[in-house]
């Protein structure tokens, strides 16, 4: 008589996100633990750098700002005795009374998008240090460190997948988290338990009780982070970019170009020019003078550019303009950008906000709040609980698994698979392509979920032979 399959649950749907949560969250747990407390520290440091920098950071003189030509030239000096082969790549006057100039040089043997800065006191020109920046934020050797732990683990291009796992699988452990924790409304008695902890209960149930209220509390912040980071991953990022700019969606840039097309350029920097990269440097092969950014800032103030943030950079070769961009990251931002005609001292081009594409903005915007710079010391503090409860709930859950071994195992036990196996052909045909078309934006998701579904299937069969004993 032949054997029938048995027919499909109603049930099977909860199962394979439990399934999915838990697998997922087993093996990728590791990365989103070590993703997480990095983040957390991040986004304390630009408050950690203004003390560890204060050197550098602060101007004590109280005398009115000299003009930028007399900043470089003392910078131009002290440069010229440690490193004379550094030139002038970009000049970003005090934001605000109490604040240093940044004189910032190319040099060889830095980092890719990093500069070395010199502070100078705007009062009297007096340097008060150099270090190396990094990115359009101006990002010190202490928040470039923990920068790169973040992104690489020092490790580069290899160590990028570490990250790029960890912002797509929490997004889409995020995700199923929302569907089981829909699943307990209506089973759950009391409808406080599911966003405060349970501390009535002990042991197994206590620890799903806080790993539960917690992941309601941290979820869109966990998908947001998934989310924006994942635009700065190696292979997923490159799928973004690529949809950005088939969709124009991308930021607008200003047209340096003077005359001869050969020459036409943008200015540098986009929207992760702060964190990661973008921004690159290049060796200057024109010659400018100390008074030339007196003069170019002037032409841009006249032409709009208003934020007290801002960065000019000298033409990279001849037959391009200089620029002046604001860069001033928190809300309101500024991001109006001009090329100035250093033969005409006149603007030739610019960008405005207003001329940034709906997505572009938002897309801005939102890598704004993943650095922890939008909203000043309030986005760090939210970004910090956020991260700290992500890390959290990564801990409950290997608590919880561990808790749920059988008596005398070495480990925990999984819930139960073969959940698509009790699914109608509807449901199986949808997670097929739903996980077709993750694989195909999100490519190390696909590698690793095939890897998962092995490791599950094994798993699954050991569990059958050994039922069958």
């Amino acid at each position: 008589m032949p054997v029938t399959a048995p027919p499909p649950s109603r049930g099977w749907f909860a199962q394979l996100l439990l399934r999915l949560h838990f697998t997922a969250g087993l093996f990728v747990g590791p990365f989103v633990l070590v993703a997480a407390l990095s983040g957390a520290v991040y986004a304390l440091a630009p408050s950690i750098e203004q003390g560890v920098y204060r050197q550098e950071l602060t101007a004590p003189s109280t005398a009115t700002a000299l003009p930028l030509a007399d900043q470089v030239a003392a910078a131009e000096r002290y440069v010229a005795e440690r490193h004379p082969d550094d030139t002038v790549a970009e000049v970003r006057p005090a934001p605000e009374p109490g604040t240093t100039t940044r004189v910032m040089f190319t040099e060889e043997g830095l980092l890719e998008s990093q500069t070395r800065a010199v502070f100078v006191d705007p009062g009297d020109a007096t340097v008060r240090g150099d270090l190396p920046v990094y990115g359009t934020s101006g990002s010190l050797p202490f928040r470039t460190w923990i920068s790169t732990l973040h992104r690489s683990l020092f490790l580069g291009d290899v160590g990028r997948l570490y990250s790029e796992t960890a912002a797509s699988w929490l997004g889409i452990v995020s995700l199923a988290g929302i569907g089981l924790w829909a699943f307990r409304i209506r089973r759950a008695r009391r409808k406080r338990d599911l966003v405060l902890p349970d501390n009535r209960v002990t042991g197994y149930r206590r620890t799903f009780s806080w790993h539960a209220a917690t992941g309601a509390w941290v979820l869109l912040g966990a998908l947001f982070l998934s989310a924006t980071g994942i635009t700065w991953s190696h292979f997923a990022g490159d799928n973004v970019s690529s949809l950005r700019s088939a969709l124009s969606w991308q930021a607008p840039t200003v047209d340096t170009a003077l005359g001869d097309p050969s020459s036409a350029a943008s200015a540098p920097g986009g929207e992760h020019a702060g964190h990661h990269g973008g921004g690159a440097m290049t060796m200057r092969s024109v010659t400018t003078t100390p008074e030339q950014f007196d003069q170019v800032l002037a032409v841009a103030r006249d032409s709009g550019v208003r934020a007290a943030e801002v960065r000019i950079r000298p033409p990279a070769t001849a037959g391009t303009a200089w620029t002046v961009e604001e860069i001033k990251l928190s809300w309101p931002v500024a991001m109006n950008a001009v090329a100035v005609d250093p033969s005409t001292m006149t603007a030739v081009s610019g960008v405005t906000w207003a001329d940034y594409p709906l997505m572009a903005k938002a897309a801005k915007l939102g890598i704004n709040t993943h650095m922890g710079a939008l909203f000043g010391l309030a986005n760090q503090v939210v970004l910090l609980l956020a991260t700290l409860g992500i890390a959290a709930m990564v801990v409950f859950g290997y608590v919880m698994w561990w808790q749920r071994r059988p008596a005398g195992a070495r480990s925990g036990r999984a819930p139960a698979a073969g959940a698509l196996a009790r699914a109608p052909w509807w449901g199986t045909a949808a997670v097929v392509v739903v996980a077709v078309g993750l694989a195909l934006l999100l490519p190390v998701v696909g590698v690793t979920l095939l890897g998962f579904l092995l490791v599950d299937a094994l798993l699954a069969t050991s569990g059958r032979r050994r039922a069958r004993r």
